[in-house]
């Protein structure tokens, strides 16, 4: 007899959708079991409101945990820059997968990269994390550009670009990638240049905390790298009191001597969306081979930001 199927939930996106199904086929071939996706509309998805606007935090993410909660589904997967910072009483974020590419791209007009835009080059991006710097680098290389916000479907973004609406938009590079289209990126930006979301390009796969059997399943799909580097960004967001749609880019990566993995490297970045005034700063340590390690690191960074001035230029802070 064939087992039961395991219920995935999925917000209704392109790219969730494609995202899940990636994971589906994944906890298939570790449990032996089917496993089918279960459509959720989000909030986020619905409204038409601006990130900023509706505070971002948790937006994309809140039906899909209270289906959890309710037993409708038996785990869920979510893009994991979307994932409030605090824990969620009764879940437990069983997996996070190898993260993909986390750097940010642009699609633009005439197959242009950012320092070929044209002056005045209109760009459109959903993030102030993005805009913040954009403007910045663009004051601090002669550029004159105008960031404008925009929101929608990879679809969407794309379109305002091919109808000459805008010249460029910014996007993930993981969410083109996993949707099929990063052919149509014209340039990939350095993390030097723009600073992705905290967690940008991990998935998180989060199940009820009392299903063990789940649970033990789903930690097959760990990746214990992505897990520390993507806490340590986290903390840091979680210690500067800043939601997912604040100013804030942070990455953690590792430093190697050869094929050995020497050193964790966090840099985090906080700045006003005009990009006049940013704070930018690392730290390296240890690769942290605890949940805690991993914490701290983020946590030491956020205080050496905050002395710099860091909270006063987030704006709205997360409630």
């Amino acid at each position: 007899m064939t087992e039961k199927a395991l219920r995935l939930g999925t917000r209704r996106s392109k790219l969730a959708m494609a995202q899940s199904g990636q994971v589906a086929d994944a906890v298939s071939q570790v449990t032996g079991r089917p496993v089918e996706l279960v459509e959720i509309t989000t909030y986020g998805d619905t409204s038409r409101e601006h990130l900023a606007q509706i505070g971002g935090t948790g937006v994309f993410v809140a039906a899909l945990r209270d289906a959890l909660l309710r037993g409708e589904v038996d785990f869920a997967v979510h893009s994991l820059k979307d994932l409030p910072t605090a824990q969620h009483e009764g879940l437990v974020v069983a997996a996070i997968p190898e993260r993909e590419d986390p750097r940010d791209v642009v699609v633009a007009r005439d197959a242009r990269k950012l320092t070929d835009l044209p002056r005045g080059a209109r760009i459109g991006t959903g993030a102030p994390r993005r805009m913040a710097q954009l403007n910045a680098y663009a004051r601090t290389h002669g550029m004159e550009i105008e960031t404008v916000p925009i929101r929608g479907n990879v679809d969407t973004r794309v379109g305002y670009v091919r109808s000459g609406e805008l010249d460029a938009v910014v996007l993930a590079a993981a969410g083109l990638n996993r949707v099929g289209r990063i052919d149509e990126v014209t340039d990939f930006l350095s993390v030097d240049t723009v600073l992705p979301a905290p967690g940008q390009g991990a998935l998180a796969i989060e199940c009820a905390a009392d299903n063990a059997a789940l649970i033990a399943a789903l930690a097959e799909l760990d990746d214990p790298f992505t897990r520390a580097a993507v806490t340590a960004e986290r903390s840091l967001l979680a210690a500067l009191e800043a939601g997912c749609s604040a100013p804030v880019g942070a990455l953690a990566d590792l430093l190697a001597d050869g094929q050995i993995v020497k050193e964790m490297r966090l840099r985090g970045v906080v700045g006003t969306t005009d990009g006049s005034t940013l704070v930018q700063l690392s730290t390296t340590g240890p690769v942290p081979e605890t949940h805690e390690a991993a914490l701290a690191l983020g946590r030491e960074l956020a205080t050496e930001m905050l002395a710099q001035g860091a909270a006063g230029l987030m704006g709205e802070r997360a409630q």
